[in-house]
């Protein structure tokens, strides 16, 4: 698959620190998504970030397919930010739904802990369900890269909703 960005341009010294997140990853084994108000199910992910030299990340495609019947789900894209100076992270997050998120959290090492600061839909998307969300992203010592989003629904605490490990495609 080729990507119309210059893959060879200097990663730009503000966003050095999130260059573990970079490169193509797929699920290797199906998430779970849950909720108390959702028949649970099993899903695969693919996910590419990637850089232009410009002071933030991009990623290109979070794809989200069911897992059985291969039908998809929702994809994202968007960008990733870093305040300079500091460990303080923004996701920028557009989905195909139409729903808008900005996501403002910290960057501990190879952890990236996150928390919605702002969800907007279009006028004709469907009403939001949630009030909240939380994304949890971590490279695991074997290698593995790891996400986990909870949601919080009026009325309905922040819950863990979605849970994936990813391996780095060669």
């Amino acid at each position: 698959m080729s990507y119309p960005f210059n893959l060879s341009a200097e990663m730009n010294p503000a966003v050095l620190p999130l260059d573990w997140l970079l490169e193509t990853w797929r699920s290797d084994e199906p998430g779970e998504g849950f909720f108390p108000s959702i028949t649970p199910f099993r899903y695969t992910e693919t996910l590419h970030f990637s850089h232009v030299g410009q002071p933030v990340i991009n990623f290109i495609k979070f794809n989200a397919f069911h897992a059985e019947s291969k039908k998809p789900l929702h994809r994202e894209c968007g960008f990733i930010r870093i305040q300079p100076g500091t460990n303080r992270v923004a996701f920028i997050i557009a989905q195909n739904s139409g729903l808008v998120e900005i996501e403002e959290g910290e960057l501990t090492g190879q952890q990236l802990t996150l928390h919605s600061t702002a969800l907007a839909r279009t006028s004709f998307a469907k009403q939001l369900i949630f009030d909240q969300i939380s994304r949890h992203i971590q490279l695991k010592p074997d290698g593995r890269l790891e996400q986990t989003i909870s949601m919080a629904l009026e009325g309905q605490p922040l819950t863990q909703h979605l849970h994936i490990p990813y391996r780095r495609t060669d």
